[in-house]
């Protein structure tokens, strides 16, 4: 009875509260997509990923019925800062549906100009003032610039000022402050700086038509030193962040955990620097725990859950390794934030099988696949150009009866006849030259069913693609790539333009296994010059992957993305035509700024990538 009647007072006191209208709420989750558009519509970095925003305590006066309540403490506050544009979670500051989903809107035309207003700036200032002035500035931006939001803007001012607290009962410096803020957000610009307010005066209440500062509270990004593959995400696409920080790892290492007295004991919440043994297997209630926490402390130990042993397993000794080619190709990298091309800064290493590797050995088509291959094969033999005999040409291997009546009627009728008397066999050919370029990352020996890994579906879909191509008589050539930092780009060759597609190229294909990284920008390049020496009329650089560019140095996040993006424009200008088929589900969230809307395609089932690929390429050389 009275857990009962507890719940029923906190819910009266929350409704009363008015702090938060759950029913009205709109997720970011379901307004990502269309955020996104329109932020790199208006003009917004397209370099810049989407992520949740913290909920962060502001301390800031509240109501009565708010404390009471115990709501209204924290709030998630827009920002954006070189690498992220973070958006509240959740929005249900609003009893309207609707103007929740119009603040969405509100702050991704917000985000794009503040990028604009703050080019100017040689020096970050992160006071309140200069938070005051940047969010006039970009709100007077798009309204000039976007009237189509001045409507939009109104609603959400209206319903914001009736939200926060009414001056009259606030302190007088207080009250000030508040006035001047209120002055700011019905007429931007009118507003130059706050009125001063005692020291120990609380914060005003963050106004969330606003952008927070880059700074403040923002989650350490967690780089992992292992790839996620397709086959490793959890099925919960819910967007979190934590505020976090990095700290030491404890000196000694499985020592005495702790001798003190149980009602010592600090908060689950808080971090106790103690070395705990990691287990084999991944705690699956780790997401749910971190959930419930509001700070993160990581801890770059160096050892990882259930990988000692399967690093032994997947890198291979140099015994065992593919042939080295020469002594590597120095190749160039973008670095985005110095908006610079490092000429030589990385290392691409060519390779080929192993001649000694019975792995490697020439083998004929695996009989699972034959059945497919025959079917494509009779599909790609209608692409094949065929023959056709051009009538009355000056010249030929035989003569053409019909021109040759005509003429010899003409000259009895007294006019010129025609001297084009002939049949010509006339001989088409497809002008293409096509090179898959394939992920062999460590990320594909990920499982994507009960028989088959990421690195097995790659390889059954190069066999098949040869299999197409081989019956439409294009050039091709085959390749695949790994890294380790900078310094050793592998780059692995399985058929040359030159070759036929025979059992000693299917050998080397079938011997493919997981490698290393993504430095999918110096791969690229390597691919782009290879196919810049043919001289076909189309040449297609076809790219097979599973995950985000990445590897152990700076190469992650954002500067891998922008690294394959110039790769992928430098492709471009030679005339090659870049496309990448990939089984990444969250493949859509990047490569449209890497490749653009219509050079990529997302596979949602790995299993279906063999047969799909080739499909792929009939449709770009349509």
């Amino acid at each position: 009875m009275e857990e009962a009647v507890g719940k029923l007072w906190h819910r009266l006191i929350t409704r009363a509260a008015g702090t938060s209208y759950p029913g009205a709420a709109v997720t970011l989750k379901e307004i990502e997509r269309t955020a996104g558009v329109l932020f790199r519509a208006l003009g917004g970095d397209g370099g810049l990923r989407l992520a949740a925003a913290t909920h962060d305590s502001h301390g800031a006066r509240r109501s009565l019925l708010a404390r009471l309540a115990g709501s209204g403490e924290k709030t998630a506050r827009a920002r954006i800062d070189d690498t992220t544009l973070r958006l509240p979670p959740e929005i249900s500051i609003f009893p309207q549906r609707a103007l929740n989903h119009d603040l969405y809107l509100w702050l991704a035309a917000l985000a794009a100009a503040f990028a604009l207003t703050e080019e100017s700036e040689t020096q970050p200032d992160f006071s309140p003032d200069a938070e005051l002035h940047r969010n006039q500035s970009a709100t007077l931006h798009v309204l000039r610039t976007w009237p189509g939001f001045a409507g939009r803007y109104r609603r959400l001012v209206a319903a914001t000022l009736a939200s926060r607290l009414d001056p009259a009962r606030l302190p007088p410096a207080e009250a000030e402050r508040e006035r001047a803020l209120r002055r700011a957000l019905e007429a931007p610009g009118s507003v130059t700086h706050l009125p001063a307010v005692p020291r120990n005066a609380p914060p005003a209440m963050p106004i969330p038509l606003w952008l927070a500062p880059a700074h403040e509270h923002a989650p350490e990004p967690v780089r992992t030193h292992t790839e996620q593959g397709s086959g490793s995400t959890t099925g919960k696409d819910e967007k979190r962040a934590h505020r976090a920080e990095r700290v030491k790892p404890p000196e000694k290492k499985h020592g005495l955990l702790m001798l003190l007295r149980a009602e010592s004991l600090l908060s689950v919440a808080e971090f106790i620097k103690v070395d705990r043994s990691l287990d084999d297997d991944a705690d699956p209630d780790a997401a749910a725990a971190a959930a419930n926490l509001d700070h993160l402390s990581l801890i770059g130990s160096g050892e990882r859950v259930a990988s000692k042993i399967r690093f032994d397993l997947d890198l291979p000794s140099a015994a065992e390794d593919d042939a080295v080619l020469g002594d590597g190709i120095p190749l160039p990298e973008w670095d985005y934030r110095k908006r610079l091309l490092r000429e030589d800064y990385v290392r691409v290493q060519e390779m080929v099988a192993n001649p000694n590797d019975p792995r490697a050995a020439p083998t004929p088509l695996p009989e699972r696949l034959r059945r497919s291959a025959r079917s494509l094969r009779q599909q790609f033999a209608a692409l094949q150009p065929g023959r056709r005999w051009l009538k009355t040409q000056p010249d030929g291997s035989e003569l053409d009866l019909d021109a040759a009546v005509r003429a010899a009627t003409d000259r009895a009728c007294g006019h010129h006849p025609s001297e084009q008397l002939y049949l010509a066999l006339e001989r088409r050919e497809r002008d293409l030259a096509c090179l898959a370029l394939a992920d062999l990352s460590l990320s594909t020996d990920t499982w994507v069913s009960d028989t088959a890994r990421v690195i097995d579906v790659i390889r059954d879909a190069l066999l098949l693609f040869g299999e197409a191509l081989s019956a439409t008589g294009d050039r091709f050539a085959l390749c695949g790539f790994s890294s380790i930092k900078r310094g050793n780009v592998r780059f692995h060759y399985f058929k040359h333009f030159d070759e036929h597609f025979n059992n000693r190229v299917r050998g080397r294909v079938t011997a493919i296994r997981p490698g290393y990284y993504t430095r999918l920008g110096a791969a690229i390049r390597r691919a782009t010059t290879l196919l810049d020496a043919q001289t076909a009329a189309r040449r297609i650089l076809l790219i097979l992957s599973d995950g985000k560019p990445n590897d152990l140095d700076l190469y992650d996040g954002r500067y891998g993305i922008e690294d394959t993006r110039m790769a992928v424009i430098e492709a471009r200008r030679h005339g090659l035509t870049p496309f990448c088929v990939t089984i990444d589900r969250e493949g859509a969230s990047y490569l449209p700024h890497i490749f653009g809307p219509a050079g990529f395609a997302v596979i949602r089932k790995a299993e279906e990538l063999p047969a799909r690929l080739p499909m792929f390429y009939a449709q770009i050389t349509r």
